[in-house]
């Protein structure tokens, strides 16, 4: 069991386990006990476990800089691109040295490369039952007949099925509970101008998290405070704009990136202000993002009903312990990170993939994963927020492209509610909107638009400022999927984390009907990627989201500085229209009320997918929302289709015609 909160006696057993698995794997690194190849792994892991354990067991190091760097590096050096190709944590390097036991062994190697985190963190229990499952391993390998390749599974089955209700408790846990306060003590009692913090973490440290830290501390505190500020306002404008009452919630979750810790205490102390405790979830460069692609999928060695189930249960379990933490949980603010090279993943068939069943397990758990979080974090009362910066990734130009993105993230919001108020009110008079592509791009797509009753009274369409997405600049609308009909193309497109190459997506009444890309040479590949990532696991999703960009400032940024394939989804679906498959922008919030600036209710809030959802939850939500933008340049026309036949261009030629809308065209000449 998890050790809790008081409970001595399981305290100083856990300790004793500790201490013991710990010795054993420090005798481990040069016994030739086990044979070969397999002897390989095991010292290669002992090593690194035990120094994993060195970490846990110092307290409060004064290492130099130089030693903390040399440290993270050996930490993460087997999986840097540069050694991949003979790391136990590449599947088809494990699969080529250990035959049929390949596919387990590399899923232990990327088990127990989160002890650097619990190492780091001081979590006993999950250190010390990490290094157990290495032991157990390591064991049924000096016997003097090997172990069948699927006893080693078993044995990694039986791990996970053991542990994975502690596993989900304590997930759930770092999401709502702010006693739960390492990164919190890293953000707001360490010296930020002496960059050791950063290793504090466990996490892998590169030239993004030192860069932006180096940066950071370059600015002035007014400087710092105003990044906070439009940050964590735009989070209590989204729960004023949607009135929600910020006034009853506890605790928000802070999601950032290593490195802004100077911004990111700022904003704790503006969340102070509101009477919000903080819980906090920080993110790093990955290592090797094909390290992390091809360990995706690593839960097929497990994953059945019963072990869904387990964990379903254990959220549950916790919910209900904890109802009131949960119920003034508010929702996250996100800070986000671009400028990384986008990545387009290889296919390995060693690699460990979900069949076809577990895929539909997978959705299943999302769905009643999904139900259960709106059940006690309500939707109707949380909100989030998210807003972006770039890495030095970027390139030299980094310094420049921070400050132009913070000028971008402070755009005066009431000239383009101004603008994108007379696009609204001409969409308001569709019947359909058709959207066409130019040169390349094959777009040809028909959207059906909801109906007003009361045009005085109502709208489709949501006039979008800088509130829970920063920044400015667009029109949305849940369409009507019926008679939502073509052809979305998209050249190059970036989603979540993901390069997609001459994406192509065709609507039939609404629903996803075929999908292709040219990612692959295989075309069945290409089917598979985009159905694994975008599509979820599901065999086809609604278009919950038709939208217009309207930021021509962000996209001549990413022109001048040529890093329109670097942008976060955050940021490029300003930059033209933009379509969302997976649930609805209102999902679990089409029955309440909500107003644009002019007072109109705005009434296109479901669609016949989310409408199921008094009779069947499952059915009506599908916890997923993926946005693909059509960039300016490659669009030709969005044109504005009445009942009675008549037309107008919003857009043609990729420049804004309608009248009052001009001044968007200015950043694009």
């Amino acid at each position: 069991m998890m050790k809790k909160m008081g409970d001595e006696v399981l305290d100083e057993c856990m300790k004793e386990r500790y201490g013991l698995a710990k010795e054993r794997i420090r005798e481990i690194r040069t016994e030739e006990t086990v044979k070969e190849p397999f002897g390989d792994f095991f010292r290669n892991r002992a090593k690194f476990l035990s120094m994993a354990a060195d970490v846990m067991d110092e307290s409060a190091a004064e290492l130099t800089m130089e030693a903390l760097k040399e440290r993270n590096h050996c930490f993460y050096q087997d999986i840097l691109p540069e050694n991949y190709e003979s790391s136990y944590g590449n599947p088809a390097y494990a699969v080529n040295k250990l035959g049929d036991y390949g596919k387990a062994f590399s899923f232990l190697y990327a088990e127990l490369a989160g002890t650097v985190a619990y190492a780091h963190e001081k979590r006993l229990w999950d250190m010390t039952v990490s290094m157990e499952l290495f032991l157990e391993v390591y064991s049924a390998f000096c016997e003097e007949e090997l172990p069948e390749a699927a006893t080693v599974e078993g044995i990694l089955r039986s791990y996970v099925n053991d542990y994975c209700q502690d596993m989900m408790e304590q997930r759930i846990r770092e999401g709502v509970d702010p006693e739960l306060d390492f990164a919190a003590d890293i953000i707001m009692n360490s010296d930020l101008s002496d960059l050791r913090y950063l290793y504090r973490y466990g996490e892998f440290v590169s030239e993004n998290e030192t860069g932006v830290a180096e940066f950071l501390n370059s600015l002035s505190q007014e400087e710092i405070d105003k990044m906070a500020s439009t940050y964590t306002e735009g989070y209590r404008i989204g729960f004023e704009v949607t009135g929600k009452d910020l006034g009853k919630k506890q605790t928000v979750q802070l999601r950032y990136p290593i490195g802004f810790e100077r911004m990111v205490r700022a904003a704790v102390r503006n969340f102070e202000k509101m009477n919000l405790k903080p819980t906090m979830l920080a993110s790093a460069t990955s290592p090797n993002k094909q390290f992390d692609y091809d360990h995706s999928e690593d839960r097929a060695l497990y994953l059945d009903k019963a072990y869904v189930e387990r964990c379903l249960e254990a959220r549950k379990n916790y919910f209900e312990e904890e109802k009131k933490l949960a119920a003034g949980h508010a929702g996250p603010a996100v800070i986000e990170v671009f400028g990384e090279v986008p990545f387009s993943p290889e296919n390995k068939e060693r690699a460990v993939k979900y069949n076809e069943k577990q895929q539909k397990i997978c959705v299943y758990e999302m769905n009643m994963a999904g139900q259960m979080i709106n059940e006690y974090i309500k939707g109707e009362e949380r909100s989030f927020t998210i807003i972006a910066y770039p890495i030095p990734e970027i390139g030299d130009r980094f310094e420049e492209i921070f400050a132009e993105t913070v000028k971008l993230n402070t755009l005066d919001y009431k000239l383009y509610q101004t603008i994108q108020q007379k696009i609204i009110d001409v969409l308001d008079t569709a019947d359909q909107v058709h959207i066409t592509g130019k040169g390349k791009n094959k777009t040809d797509l028909y959207v059906n638009i909801w109906k007003l009753k009361d045009p005085a009274k109502e709208t489709a369409f949501e006039n979008c400022v800088a509130d829970v997405n920063i920044p400015v600049g667009e029109v949305f609308t849940s369409p009507v999927l019926e008679k939502t009909t073509g052809i979305l193309f998209v050249g190059q497109v970036y989603l979540n984390g993901l390069n997609y190459e001459n994406l192509e997506i065709r609507f039939k009444d609404g629903m996803v009907e075929s999908y292709t890309c040219t990612n692959f040479k295989d075309e069945a590949e290409n089917k598979k990627y985009i159905r694994d990532n975008v599509l979820k696991h599901h065999d086809t999703l609604p278009m919950g989201e038709f939208a217009i960009g309207t930021n021509t400032t962000a996209y001549r940024m990413a022109r001048d500085y040529q890093i329109a394939d670097k942008l976060p989804i955050l940021i490029a679906e300003k930059t033209g229209p933009h379509f969302a498959v997976g649930d609805t922008c209102y999902s679990h919030e089409e029955d309440n009320v909500s107003y644009n600036p002019d007072g109109k209710a705005i009434v296109a809030r479901e669609n016949s997918v989310s409408a199921q959802r008094k009779e069947s939850v499952e059915k009506a939500y599908l916890n997923c929302h993926t946005d693909i933008t059509i960039p300016y340049d490659e669009l030709d026309k969005i044109t504005v289709i009445r009942k009675d036949g008549s037309t107008e261009d919003i857009i043609a030629d990729g420049k804004f015609v309608l009248v009052g809308t001009e001044q968007l065209n200015e950043p694009l000449l």
